[in-house]
């Protein structure tokens, strides 16, 4: 089969596509058939050895897939050959066939395609933990999204608005805020241009209950001087590069919260509760509230330059690859 693989942690020019011998299901494993592999920012991290994660290399990077059932092993129940399925699956993920305990394994909603499916996990589970669960939102509530033409940041915008909260999106371009629009936003900051503080606080009316913040950098302290008192401040990442050194008296002075998100973490040691919160996403999907967008499709040959397109915050949306 065919794959893409980091023969070394370095520079993305290690990454290609190599022949490998097809998988085969051990005890409790299913082979899935991938028919889109979602690629994420901590993907070009981890290839770069940049991330506190550094798998042994060569290795198969990419961590979401949707595709169909292949084969079983032994003892595996719930499941046929043919079952349209998604799933986090560590590694692996940027090949033509990939093993997946069966338990991790979801079903494939009716409403979303291979392609929204493997871009859903990540990006919606990290919005819908930092906002259901991190930042427990109140329907009314006035939520600053940055990144806001990204994939999480699109995930928290769609996931905010499900909620019922009004919703400021804000990322570096015009042309980066379309996709927040399309999905009914309608105060939106160009953050690049705009004082982002100012900005914020006025179409808030004072300023804004959450902030949502996987870009880090600079514009970090002043969506936190946004935030009105008593309001939570969501370190969801650091898209940008640079951690921001905010200062703390802005915390102090209003009552502020600061809230750490790592959902990764927390999915790896509460595999029972995230397995809940995936099954609270997914009836939200087949129920129209929320709205996943039709992410881009590039083939496995495009793997490195997908990557360097996240690192270097040129992509829009959402990327998958389609073996």
């Amino acid at each position: 089969m065919r794959a893409v693989v980091c023969r070394e942690l370095g520079p993305l020019d290690n990454v290609v596509v190599e022949q490998r011998d097809e998988p085969v299901a051990g005890p409790g494993q299913v082979v899935v058939s991938v028919r889109a592999a979602g690629v994420n920012f901590v993907d070009g991290l981890i290839c770069q050895g940049r991330y506190q994660m550094r798998p042994p290399a060569p290795y198969v990077p990419g961590g979401e897939i949707a595709g169909e059932v292949a084969s079983l092993g032994d003892g595996v129940t719930g499941v046929q050959v043919g079952d349209r399925v998604m799933a986090m699956t560590g590694f692996g993920a940027f090949a033509e066939q990939v093993v997946v305990s069966a338990g991790s394994l979801e079903p494939v909603p009716d409403a979303l395609s291979f392609a929204q499916a493997a871009a859903f996990i990540q990006s919606y589970s990290t919005a819908w933990f930092t906002l259901a669960r991190r930042a427990a939102l109140s329907e009314g509530e006035w939520v600053l999204v940055l990144g806001a033409g990204g994939g999480i940041g699109l995930a928290a915008v769609d996931v905010a608005l499900a909620l019922g909260a009004n919703v400021i999106a804000a990322a570096s371009s015009e042309e980066k805020l379309g996709s927040a629009r399309a999905l009914g936003v309608e105060c939106t900051i160009v953050y690049e241009a705009e004082d982002l503080k100012a900005r914020a606080r006025e179409l808030s009316g004072g300023g804004v209950d959450v902030v949502v913040d996987p870009v880090g950098g600079r514009h970090s302290e002043p969506a936190l001087r946004a935030t009105r008192p008593f309001g939570r401040f969501c370190v969801v990442g650091f898209a940008s590069g640079p951690i921001a050194s905010v200062p703390l008296n802005q915390v102090l002075l209003n009552n502020r919260t600061v809230v750490g998100v790592d959902w990764g973490a927390w999915a790896f040691s509460d595999q029972r509760g995230n397995h809940e919160l995936l099954a609270e996403l997914l009836d939200m999907v087949r129920a129209g509230r929320i709205h996943p967008a039709v992410p881009a499709e590039r083939s496995l040959e495009d793997a490195a330059s997908v990557m360097t397109g996240l690192l270097e915050r040129s992509v829009k949306g959402k990327v998958v690859l389609v073996p």
